[in-house]
């Protein structure tokens, strides 16, 4: 204890790296609080729409049923979905900056309605969002390697070496002091500010435990890096440019060719493809003769085939049925696109294996629920919830029932889904597993130094 008091002693009088650390530790508060308070906006916006949706509701309810006609509701009436970000989201906000997290939608094809929401400007996004999965990921190997690379090159250079390796507590231990004392004022200026977000949020203990192992295990796979750079003998200026090299190709080259090598081997359609395939076959439906469309859709749905001949003119069961053949003509087609989105986030978490920068990103991302599986399973929830609309709408239309001011009252509420926390084991153990082998090879090159210095 008393050798680590003697390293922190030596390490507080460098201006230099207490500006750093002290940097580190005031873009990890500025993270965290601006992911909280991205969070609290987005929890604002939810409510504020959701206290909208119950006041337009209540004035849209006697204008909507004064004809009784429910296809005039199912077409008029707007109903909320939402998805509330977890206690976790202010970490990695992910996909929540570029999707929706509030749709409205009604009784028509769902398909158009669920995919309007990405024709968004593609620029606002290029950015990102600045949350402490961003700091984590990509600033925190620079302060590590900002303390790092000098580690033994600045003792060799001004002549100390020699005298250092003599002193008692030499050797291999000397390296991991300095090495590990750094690289846990480093994790806690980040780790702290996160503890506290956490408890702000309501973060379970659980999650909290997750998230710092998998931050420290991201942290061991750098020291361990720049202990390896640092202790083959280059100078100063060479051992910082290698590393950065390094930074340079695991943070920024390799995920990007990573991604594009994922996009030719598993391609994927945009949703507004599924968009437009949808709406071509719904408005193709105007084409068609009205019995075939019924006949169609009595074929899959055969529990009405029992309804009333279509009377002259417009009805409404008959605009219902082919927007709903509508939905079925892309289904194939929304499966491969869901199908083909989860093999492409299979095979980034393969990817995330070998680039320790992507398994931390993922595991974040996971435990906060703002990847690609939070957003497929809102989407489900749109579908069950706009089934359940359907299915009460269809008796009135089919039936030809009367729809009152009580059936309004009784039109289904959206019901959020329930946001379970998700630790994924299987890439945090791998991100350990890399720490844990860089920092093995990392204490091997601290011992064959010492030995060759002091030689």
């Amino acid at each position: 204890m008393s050798a680590l008091r003697h390293e922190w002693r030596l390490l507080s009088r460098s201006r230099w790296a207490m500006a750093a650390l002290l940097l580190l530790l005031t873009l990890s508060v500025l993270a965290v609080f601006s992911g909280l308070r991205e969070v609290r906006r987005q929890q604002d916006t939810i409510a504020r729409v959701a206290a909208l949706q119950q006041e337009e509701l209540a004035q849209q309810a006697p204008k909507l049923t004064r004809d009784g006609n429910a296809g005039t509701v199912g077409y008029y009436a707007f109903l909320g979905t939402w998805d509330a970000p977890t206690p976790a989201a202010f970490l990695a906000l992910g996909l929540r900056d570029a999707t929706p997290y509030v749709l409205r939608v009604r009784a028509l094809a769902l398909q158009s309605q669920l995919h309007e929401g990405e024709t968004y400007n593609p620029e606002l996004a290029l950015a990102g969002r600045f949350d402490l999965a961003f700091v984590a990921v990509y600033l925190l190997p620079l302060f590590l390697i900002a303390l790092l690379y000098d580690l033994v090159s600045s003792e060799r250079q001004s002549g100390r070496l020699a005298a250092l390796l003599a002193l008692p507590r030499a050797g291999r231990a000397l390296w991991w002091r300095r090495a590990g004392l750094r690289a846990g004022l480093a994790s806690a200026c980040v780790l702290l500010p996160m503890l506290v977000g956490g408890v702000v949020s309501g973060l379970p203990a659980q999650a909290l435990a997750a998230i710092a192992a998998a931050v420290l295990a991201y942290v061991a796979c750098w020291t361990g890096l720049a202990l390896l750079v640092g202790l083959r003998g280059g100078s100063s200026v060479a051992n910082a440019t290698a590393l950065m090299g390094c930074w340079a190709a695991l943070t920024l080259v390799l995920p990007t060719l990573g991604n594009a090598v994922l996009s030719r081997a598993v391609p994927v359609q945009q949703g507004a493809a599924l968009m437009l395939a949808q709406r071509q076959a719904v408005h193709g439906a105007w084409d068609v003769s009205r019995e075939d469309t019924l006949a169609r859709f009595f074929r899959s749905h055969p529990h009405w085939q029992g309804t009333a001949p279509l009377p002259a003119g417009f009805h409404w069961k008959w605009y219902y049925a082919f927007q709903q053949l509508g939905d079925e003509s892309v289904a194939p087609q929304v499966a491969a696109y869901r199908q083909a989105l989860l093999a492409r986030q299979r095979a980034t978490q393969t990817l995330g294996l070998a680039l320790p920068g992507v398994g931390l990103q993922a595991v974040l991302h996971r435990i906060a629920d703002t990847d690609l599986l939070a957003q497929l399973a809102y989407q489900d929830a749109i579908t069950a919830f706009h089934a359940r609309l359907r299915e009460q709408l269809y008796p009135y239309l089919f039936e030809e029932r009367r729809f009152e001011a009580q059936d309004f009252a009784r039109l289904p509420r959206f019901e959020p889904r329930a946001a379970a926390l998700d630790i994924p084991w299987g890439p945090l153990a791998a991100l350990a597993l890399a720490g844990v082998l860089t920092c093995v090879l990392a204490a091997r090159a601290a011992g064959r130094v010492a030995t060759r210095d002091a030689a």
